[in-house]
């Protein structure tokens, strides 16, 4: 009796096929889910900036940094605003308590040398401005810089976001002041805003020629900005 046999596996030219369909559907698929990374990235930028401006707005009307003992509170830093620091920055006058609670996650404690931090595919650091017209950031060494002026920070701050890898994680930058109007730029002139200490300058979403480090000036939405790049008010 002969047995059937109906195991003969696949021949070369059907396996070829299947790879050649995998290949195609993997063309399709990989651009479209960096594609989605990219936006959700940036969805979460835009939602980290707006979360500060709030945070920043509840410290200073609160009076939690005062730096100079007027009765008007200050703007803050990232290790302020999270519970890391004592509220001793402005001048450097002594403060013993830490925010309490703090109105940003602990997450926002692990700031490098350069004052950032990153978080979600992006780079995000504060300006806090100083009494010459120039702006300080934080060292992220358990401690603040005391360079930021105690009358000028109850005025004033600046925070941007920019990718942690340009391209793979994310292309816009962002930008923020105590205004709450977030701004953007395509990143199309220089493409220069990439990865952790490849920032921004304190000036760059303001308006041409504004001096460098200064952050009481007028931003520059819709025109040229310090920086050469357009910066578009966020709809």
């Amino acid at each position: 009796m002969v047995k059937s046999n109906n195991n003969q596996g696949f021949t070369l030219i059907e396996l070829m096929i299947v790879v050649a369909i995998i290949a195609i559907i993997a063309a399709i698929a990989v651009p479209n889910l960096l594609s989605a990374r990219l936006a959700a990235n940036e969805s979460n930028a835009i939602a980290t900036l707006r979360q500060l401006v709030s945070s920043q707005a509840q410290l200073q009307q609160g009076g939690a940094i005062d730096s100079d003992a007027d009765g008007t509170g200050e703007y803050g830093f990232f290790g302020d605003l999270s519970g890391l620091y004592q509220l001793d920055s402005h001048g450097g006058v002594a403060n013993a308590n830490t925010l309490n609670p703090p109105v940003l996650a602990a997450s926002f404690r692990n700031i490098n040398a350069a004052g950032e931090v990153v978080k979600g595919g992006y780079v995000f650091r504060i300006f806090l401005p100083t009494a010459a017209g120039a702006s300080d950031v934080e060292t992220g060494a358990g401690t603040n810089i005391v360079q930021a002026d105690a009358d000028v920070c109850e005025l004033s701050w600046a925070a941007y976001a920019w990718p942690a890898d340009l391209a793979n994680t994310g292309n816009r930058a962002f930008f923020v002041n105590q205004a709450g109007e977030i701004m953007f730029t395509n990143q199309s002139v220089n493409r220069a805003y990439d990865g952790p200490g490849a920032g921004p300058a304190a000036e760059a979403a303001f308006i041409a020629g504004t001096a460098a480090g200064d952050i009481t000036a007028n931003t520059s939405p819709g025109v040229v900005g310090a920086d050469g790049e357009v910066w578009v008010t966020l709809q």
